[in-house]
């Protein structure tokens, strides 16, 4: 049996893969990796469980922003400096497999994506800033807000959720 075929079987019968439809095979190659067969294959994806997916500290945080693309790195470093600012009582961890801030509760998390950074500091939070987001032409949804890399940060704004976040107790 090699690493998928493991991977596989220890999810257990009867487990669809996320956007699968009930009765379609499972396509082994899609498959979330097993933290044994991530390592033996030196994978450093965010998609696998690796270091940071369980850390509860400011380490698994770096290790989350350095196992991104190179090009990725700063804007996830400016973001972390903010939050830090406007959050300075609040505990870094790793939350849902991104970077979060917590203090009673998960504030905010924030993660990268392909083409966005993704910030997710709840339904509350984004409904309040909504004009304010949509002025700034940036997409969201119930929870998310997506920051494009191609623009500059909002990182005014961005410390303004987290205040608001935390002072509303409107957590993630």
């Amino acid at each position: 049996m090699d690493k998928t075929d493991r991977a596989v079987s220890e999810i257990g019968p009867g487990t669809r893969q996320p956007g699968t439809r009930r009765g379609e095979p499972v396509n082994k190659e899609e498959v979330r990796k097993i933290p044994e067969a991530a390592e033996a294959e030196g994978s450093s994806s965010p998609d696998t469980a690796e270091a940071y997916s369980g850390g509860r500290s400011e380490e698994a945080i770096d290790e989350y922003i350095n196992a991104q693309d190179e090009a990725l790195r700063e804007p996830l470093r400016q973001v972390r400096a903010v939050l830090r600012a406007a959050l300075p009582e609040a505990t870094e961890k790793i939350s849902w497999s991104m970077p979060t801030y917590w203090q009673g509760g998960n504030i905010l998390h924030f993660a990268a994506a392909k083409k966005h950074l993704g910030l997710y500091p709840g339904p509350e939070a984004v409904a309040h800033f909504a004009d304010r987001l949509d002025a700034g032409g940036f997409k969201h949804s119930k929870g998310a807000i997506q920051i494009p890399y191609s623009g500059e940060l909002p990182l005014a704004l961005i410390a303004e959720i987290a205040a608001w976040c935390r002072d509303t107790g409107n957590h993630a």
